[in-house]
């Protein structure tokens, strides 16, 4: 089958870029994807039937459109569609794009799954990953996460991984804060065992994914 994968951020798209053959199995055997990255989450219309600025690539602007777009579309099998919660509550989220998709005609089948409070969790399921990336990653900043809290997750990691923690990253301001993310997403995420995360909101995403595709691991 064929999935469209639609995620807010470029580092999310290189994350994902190295997570979906090691969910499902190589490109082409049998499934195929296309990854989508947007800038920024930004947020559900009001109106689905108001015509968005496709200039403006935030993703949940986009979002009723794309869905439309994918509905009426040969050879698209599925749509999935990942978000950072950020402060959000989960369960109104959810409903929220439920509500909108519904909304959607034609409409394709399309999972949605978040990232609590953001994908940087996923990296803090895996330790074994992240220290084996970042052997001298701080315990002390480390020790403070709970897994898929609502803590200001990319900061906390930051304040583990890199000299002067967020407020360094902060201080010298865009693009930096990105180009961290990119790397973080290339040397964990490289690392990474799918099979054994604490992160219920990547279980989520991997079960999901294998679902859809009716993929079982060998």
């Amino acid at each position: 089958m064929h999935i469209e994968l639609l995620v807010e951020d470029s580092s999310g798209k290189k994350l994902l870029e190295i997570l979906v053959p090691k969910i499902i199995g190589p490109y082409g055997t049998p499934h195929t994807w296309r990854l989508h990255s947007y800038k920024g989450i930004g947020r559900i219309p009001k109106n689905l039937h108001t015509q968005s600025d496709p200039s403006k690539r935030q993703l949940l602007d986009q979002l009723p459109r794309l869905l439309k777009g994918y509905g009426g579309a040969p050879g698209i099998d599925a749509v999935v569609v990942i978000v950072d919660n950020d402060q959000r509550d989960c369960v109104d989220f959810l409903s929220e794009l439920q509500a909108m998709h519904s909304g959607c005609s034609p409409r394709p089948t399309t999972l949605f799954r978040l990232a609590i409070e953001e994908i940087e969790a996923w990296y803090l399921g895996d330790r074994t990953a992240l220290r084996n990336a970042y052997p001298r990653a701080k315990t002390q900043a480390l020790g403070r996460y709970t897994q898929d809290s609502l803590c200001g997750t990319w900061e906390l990691l930051a304040d583990a991984l890199y000299p002067g923690g967020s407020a360094a990253i902060k201080q010298k301001g865009w693009p930096l804060p990105g180009q961290i993310k990119h790397e973080w997403a290339g040397k964990i995420g490289l690392l990474m065992d799918v099979e054994v995360n604490s992160s219920p909101s990547f279980n989520k995403f991997r079960d999901g994914l294998r679902r859809i595709t009716h993929y079982s691991p060998p």
